[in-house]
């Protein structure tokens, strides 16, 4: 089995407002097997004790969840002065050509919506997209963070 070195400091996988308590579980079981580090955005569209999101989680809930922020402007707050990559489905620069370190923000939205446009406008991150076929909606959550968490990796690795 190939394994990871951890990364100091880590990536962390932002969610803001995810709605799909499994999407959720499954992003935190990913962040567990890579040394990534999780903090949700409210508002949720479930409680972090929901069962379906700690099954899909496993045992590696305690591991992973590191802060759970009031809205966007507790989590800007919280981490003043850090990188942010904003996952969007409208963003010119790929997330093959972002070049991620280590200690970046990586920032998803909601599963329906994806990030709102105060977010994606304010200036407090760089917008990226996970190329698509057209015609296509979006992917699902949790594939679009594994997309981008297993990129931002190997791009690091490469320094």
């Amino acid at each position: 089995m190939a394994l990871l070195r951890s990364l100091a400091p880590p990536l962390r996988v932002v969610l803001v407002s995810p709605r799909i308590p499994p999407n959720t579980g499954n992003v935190a079981r990913l962040c567990a097997v890579t040394g990534c580090r999780l903090e949700l955005v409210e508002p949720l569209g479930f409680s972090i004790a929901d069962r379906d999101l700690k099954r899909a989680g496993l045992d590696y809930w305690d591991k992973v969840f590191l802060a759970l922020h009031a809205d966007w402007d507790a989590y800007l707050a919280a981490s003043p002065g850090v990188r942010r990559w904003l996952f969007t489905s409208r963003s010119e620069l790929t997330h093959w050509d972002a070049p991620f370190t280590a200690g970046d923000h990586l920032v998803f939205g909601s599963e329906p919506g994806g990030l709102p446009p105060y977010i994606l406008g304010g200036g407090e991150g760089t917008p990226v997209t996970i190329p698509m076929v057209s015609g296509v909606r979006s992917l699902n959550l949790s594939t679009a963070v594994g997309i981008g968490v297993y990129e931002a990796l190997r791009r690091i690795r490469l320094e």
